[in-house]
């Protein structure tokens, strides 16, 4: 259930970027968006994934 929603809110903090970075195409904008998806990608691999200690 936890990676569902970490999985629904990397595609909601996506759309959101896109749609940002199609209508203002300035490429520090671009740039920046695409460093802050990976990042996003980043914690959402590491973070949905189960732990056993």
């Amino acid at each position: 259930m936890n990676r569902l929603l970490a999985l629904l809110a990397f595609l909601t903090i996506t759309a959101f970027l896109l749609i940002l970075a199609v209508n203002v195409p300035s490429p520090d904008l671009v740039t920046i968006i695409l460093i802050t998806l990976g990042f996003v990608a980043y914690d959402f691999a590491t973070s949905s994934r189960n732990k056993r200690d």
